[in-house]
């Protein structure tokens, strides 16, 4: 058990997670809703698939690049997923590549439920202002650059970094060893705040990093 350590003293910048930590959202990928939405979305892209193929065709195929990569926690391109997809079961002549991309945001658009910002991560990058500041996400760059940039985070940070940039999630320490040489930073110099105990304090904590719970940082600030 890693007990959460913070000097704030010895912070010279700060990593963030996104999801529940800055973006509040729930989606529900699983439901028979979000593939027939996509499915019927597809026809009007000249792409004809049932639901039930779409679902288990994007399954497998994320499965095989999973399955494929050398990485520990290995990430996927979901829009080269679905950008197969739809050249196999286009009906009329498509550009596959940028159909895929429209097809990953509309999967996400369909299994979306809900997507806020939280204000008081806002406040608490007001609080970091002076500081260089990163995003390490598990994420899709396809889609989750869009969420950050609609809710008004993308553009406070000095880098963003995705899962799918890199090819690999956390807690593999590749991604966090990216966000340093990003910073310019050692890792006791470094903050990462989130909200998932393995991802966001262990795996952080493990290279030398600082960590804390957003909700704590919160606390911490009087927010």
């Amino acid at each position: 058990m890693f007990e959460v350590t913070f000097n704030i003293k010895k912070v010279k910048g700060v990593l963030f997670d996104c999801y529940d930590t800055l973006v509040d959202i729930k989606t529900d990928e699983g439901s028979t809703q979000t593939y027939e939405v996509l499915s019927n979305w597809l026809i009007y892209q000249g792409v004809r698939i049932t639901p039930d193929r779409l679902r288990d065709a994007y399954k497998q195929r994320v499965r095989e690049r999973i399955e494929a990569s050398w990485e520990r926690h290995p990430d996927v391109r979901v829009e080269e997923a679905f950008a197969e997809i739809c050249a196999e079961h286009a009906i009329w002549e498509i550009d596959e590549k940028h159909l895929g991309i429209q097809a990953a945001r509309s999967f996400r658009a369909a299994s979306l439920r809900r997507l806020h910002a939280h204000i008081k991560s806002h406040r608490l990058l007001d609080i970091f202002q002076d500081l260089p500041k990163g995003v390490v996400s598990n994420g899709q760059r396809v889609f989750s650059e869009r969420e950050m940039r609609a809710l008004g985070f993308y553009d406070r940070f000095n880098f963003v970094i995705f899962s799918s940039d890199v090819g690999c999630k956390k807690p593999n320490p590749r991604i966090f060893i990216l966000a340093l040489e990003r910073l310019g930073l050692e890792p006791e110099e470094t903050l990462f705040i989130g909200d998932g105990y393995e991802n966001d304090i262990v795996a952080p904590m493990k290279i030398g990093m600082q960590a804390l719970f957003i909700d704590e940082a919160w606390k911490y600030f009087n927010l």
